[in-house]
């Protein structure tokens, strides 16, 4: 059975920096997208930054631009969040969640979720920004 599994979350303080990854292996298919997603007590999930395994095309949400860096390492079969100036409201857990459709759209997958129907989803790490 595939899995991806986080790495890398923790308690830091305002203004410090986190690098999550996310490792693949023995996935049955390969994944076309790929991308980390957060969840908040009480707040729905989010869509963080996404990144296209075909071309490298990458999308973040508003809150995290300019802080926050996508970036991938075929060789290894990991992706990683490089997390800088980290905030409160970015304490959640974070997940990494692949889609193995090949037609999946960066944005719309961060917007709306992987594909139920081709999707792998981690097991989430905790991140907690707090003085």
């Amino acid at each position: 059975q595939g899995q991806l599994v986080e790495s890398g979350g923790g308690l830091v303080q305002p203004g410090k920096s986190l690098t999550l990854s996310c490792s693949a292996s023995g996935l049955s298919r390969d994944y076309y997208a790929i991308g980390w997603f957060r969840q908040a007590p009480g707040k729905e999930r989010e869509g963080v930054s996404c990144i296209s395994n075909v071309d490298g095309e990458t999308y973040y949400t508003d809150s995290v631009k300019g802080r926050f860096t996508i970036s991938r390492d075929n060789t290894k079969n990991t992706i990683y969040l490089q997390m800088n100036n980290l905030k409160p409201g970015d304490s959640a857990v974070y997940y990494c969640a692949g889609d193995s459709w090949s037609l999946i759209d960066v944005q719309a997958m961060c917007r709306l979720g992987p594909t139920p129907q081709s999707a792998y989803w981690g097991q989430g790490t905790q991140v907690t920004v707090s003085s």
